[in-house]
C-alpha cells in the first residue's frame, strides 16, 4: 500500500512527502486537497459546477520518488476559492486525493503524462488504483498544521457477467495501439434479440447508442421493480421515488423487447473512455487517436461478426443524446454510407458559432461579453427559467483546479482534446487561455475546418446530399441547460437551405436531454431511448435499402 503524509502549512501551503517505506517507484499525478462543510458524502464526490459545489485545490506531481517531498504553495490553482489562504477559517471535513497518471509515448513522438481509465469511464474521484485519505474533521484556522495519509487505494471494478439477453465484448484496437504505443481496447455492450440463440441464421440490423460511459448495459431489467426499494428524490427532476420508476421503465423495456411481433434489433452501448474522458467522441483526432476508425471499422465489425448483425449500412442507427447526440450526427456526418439514420438529441454543440453562449470565430473572449466601458461575464448552464447556476469561467475554473494541460477529465477539456491541434509540448492546443479566457482564432479556425458539424455539412453539401438525405434528425429542448438549443437553431437555419430531407424538433421550455418525445417529460423520455426511434428505424429500412436485402430473418 502507498502512502503519502501531506503536511499543510498555515492554509498557505501543503507540503507532500512520499515516504520510503511506502513506494517502490516515483509517481506522477493530480494531487488533489478538498475541503468540506457538507457531511453527507466524502467531499471527493462534491465537487461540482453547482452553487453547492465544496473546495478543491490542485498540484501537479512530476516524478515523485519516495522520500522526497512536494510544496503545494499557496498560489495552487482552487474552485470556487483560487487561494488556500483565502479560505475563511471555520470547520472542513478536509480530505486528500492523487490522481495517478501514466506516461505513454505516443507515435507521433510526444512523451505524455495522463491519466487513464480503469474500468470507472474516467472518473478521478472513482478511478481503481488512486490513493486518498479518510476525510477528517478538523477546525481550520491560520497558521494550523493540518497532516493527513493517503491510505486508502481505490479498489478494482468487477467486470458485470454475461446475461442470457446482455452481452459483453472487448477487443484490442490495433489503429489505437499504434498510436498510444500501449494495448488500447474497445468494449461494447450488447443487447441481443429475444430469440437469439433459437434463431440460428437469422441476422440482424444495429442499433448503435452513443453515450457516457456504460459500466453495463443501461436500462433493461428483466425482473420486475424492488417492491423494498426506498424511494428517493430527484433533485433534477423534482420527483419523489425516482429510482422506482427507473426500475418500472427499465422493466417495461425487458417486457417490450421480448414481446411477440417486436422488431428484433442488436442494441449496442460502445466503452471507449480514454486518457481525456469518459468516451472519445468517436471521431478520428489529433490528441486522442483514430477513435472514429477503430469503432467504425474494428469494434462494429467484430460486434457483427460475433453475434451475427447484417454488417452494411442500411441496417445500422445511431442515436443518442448530449454528447450521445453530437457523436451520433458526427458519426453520420464523417461515414455516411454506413449509417442509414442518426438521431442526435440534445447534442453538444453543432455549430461553433454558439459553442454554448460562446461564438469562438467572433468573440476575443470565452468568459465575458465586452464593451467598451463594461465587460458581462457569460452564463453556462441554466434552468428552464433560465435562473444561472454556472458561468462559463466558473465551470472552466472547475477544470483548471482538476488538471492542468486538458487533463481534468471534464467537459470543456475534452472537447479542446478531440477537436484542437497537438501543440508544442504534446498536450491539445487550448482553444482559449484557461485563466484569462483569451480565444486564440487559429485553433479556431482548425475546429471549424475539422469538428464543425454545421460548417462541414455546408461546406461539402454537394458531396454529402446523396449520402445524407433523410438520415440527419435533430431534438432539442429551446431551454436546454447549456443553451446547446442556439447551435440547432444554427444548424436548421442551414438545412433549410437543402432538401435534407430529415427533421429538427424543440420541446417547449424543455430542458437538457428531450428527444422528440412530444407527451413525456425529460425524466421518463430519457429512459426509452432504445424504443423511441424505432418506428422511424423500421420505416428507414423499408424506404432505403438494397435489392435482395434481408428483411425478414430478423422479424421472428
Amino acid at each position: 500500500m502507498t502512502s503519502l503524509t501531506l503536511l499543510l502549512l498555515t492554509a498557505l501551503e501543503v507540503q507532500v512527502q512520499l515516504p520510503k517505506d511506502r513506494a517502490t517507484q516515483p509517481l506522477d499525478g493530480r494531487l488533489m486537497i478538498l475541503f468540506s462543510t457538507d457531511a453527507a458524502a466524502e467531499p471527493r464526490f462534491q465537487i461540482n459546477d453547482s452553487p453547492k459545489t465544496q473546495i478543491v485545490f490542485g498540484s501537479d506531481i512530476d516524478g515523485l520518488r519516495p522520500g522526497q517531498t512536494h510544496t503545494v504553495s499557496a498560489e495552487a490553482y482552487g474552485y470556487p476559492i483560487q487561494r488556500l489562504d483565502s479560505i475563511k477559517p471555520g470547520e472542513y471535513y478536509v480530505q486528500a486525493l492523487l490522481d495517478i497518471y501514466e506516461t505513454f509515448q505516443r507515435a507521433d513522438g510526444h512523451v505524455l503524462k495522463l491519466p487513464t481509465d480503469r474500468g470507472e469511464g474516467r472518473q478521478w474521484n472513482r478511478a481503481p488504483g488512486n490513493l486518498y485519505s479518510k476525510p477528517v474533521k478538523l477546525t481550520v484556522k491560520p497558521g494550523q498544521s493540518i497532516q493527513l495519509q493517503l491510505t486508502e487505494r481505490i479498489a478494482p471494478i468487477q467486470p458485470p457477467a454475461d446475461t442470457t439477453y446482455i452481452k459483453h465484448w472487448r477487443i484490442q484496437s490495433d489503429r489505437l495501439t499504434k498510436f498510444w504505443g500501449k494495448p488500447v481496447y474497445l468494449g461494447a455492450n450488447i443487447l441481443v434479440p429475444h430469440g437469439f440463440d433459437s434463431h440460428p441464421n437469422a441476422r440482424y440490423p444495429l442499433m448503435l447508442y452513443h453515450g457516457h460511459f456504460p459500466a453495463d448495459f443501461s436500462g433493461f431489467r428483466p425482473e420486475p421493480p424492488d417492491d423494498n426499494l426506498k424511494p428517493d428524490y430527484s433533485d433534477r427532476f423534482k420527483l419523489a421515488g425516482y429510482n422506482r420508476i427507473v426500475q418500472q421503465e427499465a422493466h417495461a423495456f425487458y417486457k417490450k423487447w421480448t414481446s411477440a411481433n417486436f422488431p428484433r434489433f442488436l442494441a449496442v452501448e460502445i466503452q471507449h473512455a480514454n486518457q481525456f474522458y469518459d468516451d472519445s467522441y468517436a471521431v478520428n483526432s489529433a490528441n486522442l487517436g483514430p477513435y472514429g476508425d477503430a469503432i467504425m471499422y474494428e469494434l462494429l465489425p467484430a460486434i457483427e461478426a460475433k453475434f451475427r448483425g447484417i454488417g452494411q449500412g442500411w441496417a445500422r442507427f445511431t442515436y443518442g443524446g448530449s454528447t450521445g447526440g453530437w457523436e451520433a450526427l458526427a458519426a453520420q456526418i464523417f461515414y455516411p454510407t454506413e449509417f442509414n439514420g442518426a438521431f442526435g438529441a440534445c447534442p453538444d454543440p453543432i455549430d461553433f458559432r454558439a459553442h454554448s453562449t460562446i461564438n469562438i470565430y467572433e468573440d476575443k473572449n470565452a468568459y465575458f461579453t465586452q464593451g467598451t466601458h463594461r465587460q458581462v461575464e457569460r452564463p453556462g448552464k441554466r434552468d428552464y427559467l433560465g435562473h444561472v447556476s454556472a458561468t462559463i469561467q466558473t465551470m472552466n475554473q472547475m477544470e483548471l483546479a482538476l488538471g492542468s494541460k486538458t487533463r481534468s477529465g471534464q467537459q470543456f477539456d475534452i472537447w479542446e482534446a478531440v477537436y484542437s491541434p497537438v501543440g508544442a509540448d504534446g498536450y491539445p492546443k487550448r482553444l482559449w487561455d484557461k485563466v484569462t479566457g483569451d480565444i486564440d482564432p487559429e485553433v479556431a479556425k482548425y475546429w471549424r475546418d475539422n469538428f464543425d458539424l454545421r460548417h462541414i455539412l455546408q461546406r461539402d453539401w454537394n458531396k454529402l446530399e446523396p449520402s445524407l438525405k433523410g438520415k440527419l434528425h435533430i431534438y432539442c429542448g429551446d431551454m436546454d441547460n447549456f443553451y446547446l438549443n442556439n447551435a440547432v437553431y444554427l444548424m436548421e437555419d442551414f438545412l433549410k437551405t437543402t432538401n435534407y430531407g430529415g427533421e429538427v424538433k424543440y420541446g417547449d421550455r424543455a430542458e437538457h436531454c428531450w428527444n422528440g418525445d412530444p407527451n413525456q417529460p425529460n425524466a421518463i423520455s430519457r429512459l426509452r431511448y432504445h424504443t423511441m426511434y424505432l418506428d422511424k428505424i423500421l420505416k428507414r429500412i423499408e424506404a432505403n435499402h438494397p435489392a435482395g436485402a434481408d428483411l425478414t430473418s430478423w422479424r421472428h
